[in-house]
């Protein structure tokens, strides 16, 4: 018997919640909760004209999911919520600014925690685990388990890492996270996931490790044409991307890891267009604006202006106006590409090089949970890390990144849930 709670209704969300739906065997009792509840309706609706909640077996019974408002900005409504459900194990896939308010619910309640992104603040483009690794004494003391970063990257390539490190490496010595969206959605312009977030994040200084140090560039800086399976060559930036700040800690023998993203012409053009028009700032300013509503000021005197000053934050303007990327998926042709390039001492004592990865089909996963690729691609590990945790694979009382988990159990899953792996050994690594 299993209870979770999942805090978001986007992409990501739809498809960890689909499949959940699916594993039916591990989860017995499952609640959506979200600022807008009629959207995790619509999640549940959409699984059931799937026919997935109807019983496996005639003797299983199926899953019974739950909805509910919750401000995930408010801790007190969180432990209002969590306090009723009473779940094992609450899944966050709400925004990385709520991380620190769901995890003090979930102490003060009681209940183990799973995220996919590290914690930023609102007010300033910067992320990093700091803030979150300050809470495991405090869930160490609780015998909670709290797991850091299960999507793709940052999780999957984490794991791809440590089963690396547990079956081919006595040292791991260069690290190259690789990640290419070859898909295209036929939009002028249209991010992958929630566009704040997106903009936020590739619009910060490139960081990689490199001997024992932080390396910062500037952003985009370098990049290099990287060749990827069944896509072919694409260019490709490096990013600062989180998951290279714990790997650096749990396998001291990296001497360089770098993370890289492809983007295309296109896309970089409108990026620079919106950063030079200010539309990519995520401080407020002040716009007057006409009121909509006039019925609002009839009883005041005919010379009162029917404006008013309102406060938005540039970027989250942008957001409004961008496609939404959950509407993205039916349409969207070909597909993602991304893995772990690594090198450095067998088990035998001599060098070699290891490319593990996945490839995943915007079309395959849209016609499965009605979401494009790369909502699929982070909400798949995210249900798996949730598997983990509620068999008992993954439960340890602290705060944990994925990699100092056993990855066996994980990879054996992703080849069942929809997100097989393949291996190169000894290949040209093109880094």
């Amino acid at each position: 018997m299993s209870r979770v709670l999942m805090i978001g209704a986007g992409g990501v969300a739809t498809v960890a919640a689909f499949k959940i739906a699916q594993n039916a065997d591990v989860f017995t009792e499952f609640m959506i909760a979200s600022r807008r509840k009629e959207k995790c309706d619509a999640i549940v609706k959409a699984i059931e004209e799937k026919g997935i909640l109807s019983p496996l077996t005639p003797n299983h019974s199926p899953l019974k999911i739950q909805t509910a408002q919750v401000d995930a900005d408010d801790v007190e409504q969180l432990k209002a919520l969590f306090s009723s459900y009473k779940p094992d194990l609450v899944i966050n896939l709400a925004l990385p600014y709520q991380d620190l308010t769901i995890m003090e619910a979930c102490l003060a309640c009681g209940c183990s925690y799973l995220d996919t992104a590290n914690y930023e603040p609102k007010d300033e483009a910067h992320f990093e685990y700091s803030w979150q690794w300050a809470y495991r004494e405090r869930f160490e003391q609780a015998g909670l388990t709290a797991i850091l970063g299960c999507g793709f990257d940052p999780g999957v390539t984490s794991i791809y890492t440590a089963y690396a490190a547990k079956h081919h490496f006595k040292e791991i010595q260069y690290l190259d996270i690789v990640d290419c969206n070859a898909g295209d959605h036929h939009k002028a312009f249209a991010t992958n996931f929630n566009p704040e977030i997106n903009i936020r994040e590739i619009t910060q200084k490139g960081l990689y490790w490199e001997d024992g140090k932080w390396v910062e560039t500037e952003p985009l800086e370098i990049h290099k044409s990287l060749t990827y399976p069944n896509i072919g060559p694409r260019d490709s930036y490096l990013l600062h991307h989180e998951e290279i700040e714990s790997l650096v800690i749990n396998y001291p023998t990296i001497r360089r890891a770098r993370f890289w993203m492809t983007f295309g012409q296109q896309y970089l053009k409108h990026l620079e267009v919106i950063q030079n028009i200010g539309m990519s700032r995520i401080d407020e300013v002040v716009y007057e604006a006409e009121l909509a509503d006039t019925s609002l000021t009839a009883h005041l005197s005919p010379l009162t202006s029917n404006k008013v000053k309102v406060k938005i934050v540039p970027l989250q303007f942008l957001k409004a106006v961008l496609p939404n990327p959950q509407d993205l998926g039916e349409n969207y042709e070909g597909e993602t590409s991304i893995g772990c390039r690594i090198r450095g001492i067998g088990k035998d004592g001599k060098e070699h090089t290891y490319y593990v990865y996945n490839n995943c089909s915007h079309r395959a996963a849209y016609e499965e949970t009605g979401m494009q690729g790369v909502s699929y691609t982070t909400g798949v590990p995210a249900m798996i890390g949730a598997l983990m945790f509620c068999k008992g694979l993954w439960k340890k009382p602290g705060v944990h990144n994925v990699e100092e988990f056993d990855p066996d159990p994980f990879m054996d899953e992703l080849n069942k849930q929809g997100l097989p792996w393949h291996e190169i050994h000894d290949g040209d690594l093109e880094l």
